[in-house]
């Protein structure tokens, strides 16, 4: 095996794709016993006080979200269908309710399913929560406590913070969050008991993602500071504050994962300066990506221009994420022996090689100037990285090719996910 990638391809998902037949590829590939040690990596490195919730959006395959869910205390769900999809896959952990647009049959569904804490992204929303958590039938158990709102407000990013992230969210005009200009009036909503079935526990603030850690807790001691600062003005101490993910996954260095340890020990020395503070974060990227990789199959190679390409089964309508982000995926190449057909394999002529998928658009480009030398038709690639924003976000019947195959490997992967 030629390895083109500073990520290890783990031994469960080399021996998967390789055991694949052409017509079972493209697929996607979980390595659930990987997910598994990484979260528990990110668990330990954070001091009490801390709580962390996955943000489903970034992979909500049932599989993943089972493997992560005895390690978080939550998953933040940003749609009716997220809504609907998590809390029947994962029964024993919170939901938190939030993203822009909120209709009101998503605010009344969570409701009736007992969700408790809400990010509100305006006035307009406050006001409908309000109302509706006043006329909808809530669980029993549920039916007399208050409903928990975070208010999220679109803050100033630090400089270098600003400067160093690859999504910005705050600290601009946007349409995420409340105007700071809005924090005493909206404020004044949930403390004079304008909606007595809501109850204010305090702030969400994700501004900015692709951060490292340094950058990441600046961020995190502005929007506590900001936020005590705003429950002090109303004679109330702020009993959460979510801080949102952010944490970069840097796909140019993959190998280069986000210092866990550091922020963790940067997030213990904040909170002990607000004690009974509850900080909570929601990575999502940050930790499923490097469980999955999309495996596929070389179906021809060719020289255009003086530059080789490659063309794979599959391509961006399964793995939108390079295109989304303007990357090149890292990927690694599994080099096949055998070739079945009677007609020559085409070999890559230079030492790098543009993988390209099937769809019948120029942006169809997985990874540029791939070092892969020999690559031939009938070699596998395995693109790393894939286990975040990929198949979710993808446009998959574009040109109407076969659907990639799923498969999630591992101990903890139980045969019904596969």
């Amino acid at each position: 095996m030629t390895d083109l990638s500073p990520v290890p391809v783990t031994a469960l998902v080399r021996e998967r794709a390789l055991s694949l037949a052409p017509e079972e590829l493209p697929a996607y590939l979980y390595d659930l016993d990987a997910l598994r040690a990484h979260v528990l990596s990110v668990r330990s490195a954070l001091p009490p006080g801390v709580e962390m919730y996955y943000a489903a959006k970034a992979n909500p395959e049932p599989a993943v979200l089972t493997t992560l869910a005895p390690f978080v205390d939550g998953f933040e769900v940003a749609s009716g269908g997220e809504l609907a999809h998590v809390a029947e896959t994962v029964t024993d952990r919170q939901l938190a309710f939030g993203g822009p647009g909120k209709t009101p049959a998503e605010l009344t569904a969570a409701l009736e399913r007992g969700v408790r804490r809400f990010h509100v992204e305006s006035a307009y929303e406050l006001r409908m929560l309000g109302h509706l958590a006043r006329h909808v039938r809530r669980p029993s158990g549920d039916a007399t406590a208050p409903v928990g709102v975070l208010l999220r407000f679109n803050l100033p990013v630090a400089g270098r913070a600003l400067d160093g992230g690859s999504l910005t969210m705050g600290g601009r005009p946007t349409p995420f969050g409340l105007d700071p200009s809005q924090a005493d009036e909206v404020v004044g909503l949930l403390t004079d008991k304008t909606f007595p079935q809501l109850e204010w526990h305090g702030v969400h603030a994700h501004l900015v993602s692709g951060l490292d850690a340094p950058e990441l807790l600046d961020v995190a001691a502005s929007v506590v500071g900001w936020a005590a600062g705003l429950g002090a003005r109303h004679g109330t101490e702020v009993r959460e504050v979510n801080i949102g993910g952010g944490m970069t996954v840097d796909y140019a260095r993959p190998g280069r994962r986000f210092d866990w340890v550091a922020y963790g020990a940067g997030l213990a020395e904040l909170t002990s300066r607000y004690p009974g503070l509850t900080l909570r974060i929601e990575p999502g990227r940050a930790l499923t990506a490097y469980c999955g990789w999309y495996a596929t199959e070389v179906l021809d190679v060719k020289r255009s221009h003086g530059e080789d390409f490659a063309v794979v089964r599959g391509g961006t309508h399964h793995l939108r994420t390079p295109a989304t982000k303007g990357h090149d995926q890292p990927c690694a190449v599994l080099p096949v022996e055998s070739w079945p057909h009677p007609w020559p394999r085409p070999p890559a002529a230079g030492e790098r090689v543009t993988l390209a998928g099937q769809l019948c658009t120029p942006k169809d480009v997985l990874a540029r100037e791939v070092p892969a030398a020999g690559l031939r038709a009938g070699d596998r690639v395995l693109f790393a990285l894939a286990g975040a924003y990929a198949w979710n976000i993808s446009h998959h019947d574009f040109l109407m090719h076969p659907r990639p195959g799923f498969h999630f490997l591992g101990t903890h992967a139980a045969d019904r996910f596969t």
